[in-house]
């Protein structure tokens, strides 16, 4: 019975974890961030370059209200870095349950986890301005400072 038990507390563990990963938002993502973009309405590239000094370069970025950005992430550390795209109070979240299951898998839109010496992309539509907060989930590599923002100017 208790073998059961660990089996259902692990399935659970693992069907929350996914959820959450993919947000805290039903049927989409959180407007406050923006949502996926197309590739055909891609209006710029980005390059963004992660390293093992746990940082971004660059670390802010400024777009325009209903921009499409193609976000290509080139990791040219030695390690593994990630580039989540999320409010920080979504960030701060997510880390920590990184912290708890260090080998958890992205596949959401607003993530791209990039291997050492590779490279990724995200592809986001910013629908709202303000700012947006991305980070490095890998345990260790948010506390050391690998942030940044996107600063979303207001639509003219």
């Amino acid at each position: 019975m208790k073998a059961l038990h660990l089996v259902v507390l692990i399935a659970g563990l693992g069907l929350g974890t996914t959820a959450f990963a993919s947000g805290t938002h039903a049927g989409g993502h959180d407007s406050t961030i923006g949502q996926p973009g197309k590739a055909g309405k891609v209006g710029r590239t980005i390059t963004v370059e992660m390293n093992d000094a746990m940082r971004y370069s660059p670390a802010s970025i400024d777009v325009k209200q209903g921009e499409t950005i193609r976000f290509v992430v080139k990791n040219v550390g030695k390690v593994k870095h990630e580039f989540v795209i999320g409010t920080e109070a979504e960030l701060k979240a997510h880390y920590e349950q990184m912290k708890k299951f260090p080998e958890m898998e992205h596949e959401d839109p607003q993530t791209a986890s990039v291997a050492p010496g590779k490279s990724g992309e995200v592809i986001w539509q910013f629908t709202k301005a303000g700012k947006v907060d991305f980070a490095c989930l890998q345990p260790g590599h948010y506390d050391a400072g690998m942030k940044g923002y996107v600063d979303v100017a207001k639509k003219r």
